[in-house]
């Protein structure tokens, strides 16, 4: 396949799930206006994230929905020749999931539950076990759900599992604890960049990450979507304001001349690595 144009969206969703289909529907008019043939939408799309990171309320919890609900095969008929991936909150029947999902004209073309959950989360949802890559007509694609990209071990299982681009969706705040004055100086925006640009570099692949941007309760988003390359260099990216980050990349020329004279998957040596604690 030859070059791809990638977007990947910085937003803001709520509870709200009508605008929030309208505002995906107007993202994906903006996307295909720009050429894109993959548009990578914020973790929490449909539905909104949590209000309260810390100590979630389970009485105002984003709205549950399953994978085949008919608002996500509304983004799929609304992403026609499209690939669209978009982050919901999942109806597992008695438990509840963080999930993405990315979808095209021809339906879903592949699914991940949220994997690592950082403490509050653990009281609202329930992880997923696994990281597999999928098919799509814009490439081998693999996705992470925010705190995902923060452990090395998720992007290479995707790597290994032929991805050759992440899509990472997040619904990522800035610091709780310790708030910076600035958004620049904020440990979590910084934080960000560095596992995007760490993820791409050392698995040799093109990353879009996309983020949440305003305020949900007492947590304001990042924004800073971005498209990375595989040598970790920021292709574009939207900084913390509401946007696209479009990149054209040739993914398979760019991830050939990232590995000619080090191929980091090749090269690894797994025998000498620690699976456990000891």
């Amino acid at each position: 396949m030859s070059s791809i144009r990638i977007a990947a969206v910085a937003a803001h969703f709520g509870r709200d799930l009508e605008f929030d289909l309208a505002r995906i529907a107007k993202l994906i008019d903006d996307a295909r206006a720009a050429g894109a043939g993959l548009l990578v939408l914020p973790h929490a799309a449909l539905g909104g994230y949590l209000a309260d990171l810390r100590h979630p309320d389970p009485d105002a919890l984003p709205p549950a929905l399953k994978p085949d609900d008919p608002l996500i095969l509304q983004v799929a008929r609304l992403a026609a020749e499209m690939v669209v991936c978009l982050g919901y909150c999942e109806d597992g029947g008695t438990e509840r999931h963080n999930s993405a999902v990315c979808v095209s004209g021809d339906g879903v073309l592949g699914h991940h539950r949220k994997v690592h959950l950082p403490a509050g989360e653990v009281a609202a949802f329930t992880a997923g076990d696994r990281f597999d890559a999928f098919d799509t007509p814009v490439g081998r694609i693999g996705m992470l759900i925010d705190y995902d990209k923060t452990f090395p071990e998720s992007a290479r299982s995707l790597a290994l599992d032929g991805a050759e681009i992440l899509a990472c969706l997040s619904a990522w705040p800035t610091s709780i604890t310790n708030r910076a004055p600035r958004m620049a100086q904020d440990r979590q925006a910084k934080l960000f960049d560095l596992y995007d640009q760490a993820r791409a570099a050392e698995n040799q692949v093109v990353l879009a990450s996309s983020n949440q941007t305003g305020a949900m309760g007492g947590m304001r988003f990042l924004g800073q979507a971005k498209v990375v390359g595989p040598g970790g260099d920021i292709l574009a990216r939207t900084w913390a304001k509401a946007g696209l980050a479009v990149a054209e990349v040739d993914v398979a020329a760019e991830r050939e001349r990232a590995r000619r004279i080090l191929c980091h998957l090749d090269e690894r040596r797994p025998d000498a690595y620690r699976e456990t604690p000891s």
